[in-house]
């Protein structure tokens, strides 16, 4: 391992070193302590203090959402740039405002404790179904499977289309890696086709039988806001975005929470003897293993960082994996501490980017991890997890365990 200050001066994000994927960690500590704000070859820069990304996701003024520039040399004019640059989480006001005000419509706490009993009864079933097996997925058979039932609801999907969504899900947002091979590029572009092509069919048919638009996503986005409306292209990008998101963050992070827990066995019994601590759990899983690790923002207007400008124009990437493990903000940050508080993390940004959708994730997480534990608490990894070898999104693509029913002898 290099010295510390060597990871932090060798530490490239267009030149990934190997094993980063894996264990970003050591690198983040590095850059933590010894280049809070590093800057690479292309001229962009990283920042990965708390007090840093928290002061860049408050400013709006200073700091843009805003990809068009930054993505048409990445993507060109492609379906992916479509996307990408209409979506609700690359946008600044005005679309991002009327998206927003659209969509957090469904999402009131009222609508999400109404969700509750159906969630409930879903997580029972898939354990129920991982029970009646033994060796299981925790990916496949259960971390994926929750979000894409609760968001394939609220768009009243039918079930039998709802097939394809994780492997569109994973291309697209997979594009959004810092490097991209082609072939990379031509999965992700084939499945914003392919997706919109189904989300084209599903919106006319909403316009022809509009859905209850407190609880219908579509129907809401559909109808618009005091008369606002969104464009076709707006309307059905953001559909995708939605789909998207929900998927893969309440993904990582149920499946991050159960890999941690085999992991932290001290933290593991805590939770099983005091499940009254599973807010906090919640939280300090997506402190711990960010679901998402890295953000971006485009400078435009000059800031000074660690009496560093920061020049108009300038790509920044926030390090969202080290600010949550920053020990000026967090004690001991490299320890899982299910009770702990205070516990400001970024997992769901800051300031008005705050993920929309962030009490729906809690409460998925939340109903998940709990109901899983009270089921099989003595459950074990059954062979070596695989990582999706991502950056921007951490997760893992396949988690093996095998599973043991409370009581039942293993």
């Amino acid at each position: 391992m290099q010295a510390k200050t060597g990871l932090a001066e060798a530490f490239d994000i267009n030149a990934l070193p190997a094993g980063f994927a894996d264990d970003p960690f050591p690198v983040y500590r590095a850059l933590l302590d010894d280049a809070p704000l590093k800057r690479f070859r292309d001229g962009s820069v990283m920042l990965s203090r708390y007090e840093d990304l928290d002061r860049v996701y408050r400013d709006t003024k200073s700091f843009s959402s805003d990809k068009k520039v930054e993505f048409l040399p990445k993507f060109g004019e492609t379906p992916l740039y479509e996307h990408h640059t209409t979506s609700l989480v690359f946008n600044d006001p005005p679309l991002h405002t009327r998206v927003r005000k659209i969509m957090v419509g469904a999402l009131t706490p009222k609508a999400i404790a109404a969700m509750e009993p159906g969630l409930v009864r879903l997580v029972d079933d898939l354990l129920d179904r991982m029970a009646a097996r033994g060796e299981v997925d925790l990916i496949e058979d259960f971390a994926a499977a929750i979000p894409l039932e609760v968001i394939g609801n609220l768009f009243v999907m039918p079930h039998e289309d709802r097939g394809p969504l994780r492997d569109w899900s994973l291309a697209i947002l997979g594009a959004l890696e810092p490097v991209l091979s082609p072939t990379q590029k031509e999965r992700g572009n084939r499945a914003v086709t392919d997706f919109k092509a189904y989300l084209h069919e599903l919106w006319a048919e909403r316009k022809a039988r509009p859905g209850d638009p407190a609880t219908d996503v579509l129907t809401r986005l559909i109808n618009g806001n005091d008369g606002e409306l969104l464009t076709d292209t707006e309307l059905l990008q953001n559909c995708i975005f939605i789909l998207n998101a929900g998927h893969e963050t309440t993904t990582n992070l149920i499946g991050n929470a159960l890999y941690e827990l085999t992991q932290w066995p001290h933290e593991r019994r805590r939770l099983i003897e005091t499940p009254d601590m599973i807010d906090t759990a919640v939280d300090e899983f997506l402190r711990f293993q960010s679901p998402n690790q890295l953000g971006n923002r485009m400078a435009v207007e000059p800031s000074t960082f660690h009496g560093e400008t920061i020049e108009p124009g300038t790509r920044i990437h926030l390090a969202i994996g080290a600010a949550n493990r920053d020990p000026r903000q967090f004690a001991d940050p490299d320890r899982l501490d299910l009770s702990r508080r205070p516990n400001r993390h970024l997992a769901f940004a800051q300031g008005p980017h705050l993920c929309a959708g962030f009490s729906l994730a809690r409460m998925e997480g939340r109903i998940a991890i709990q109901r899983f534990l009270r089921r099989f608490p003595d459950y074990q990894l059954s062979a070596a997890p695989t990582r999706t070898g991502r950056v921007r999104f951490r997760g893992f693509s396949t988690l093996p365990a095998r599973t043991h029913e409370q009581g039942a002898t293993p």
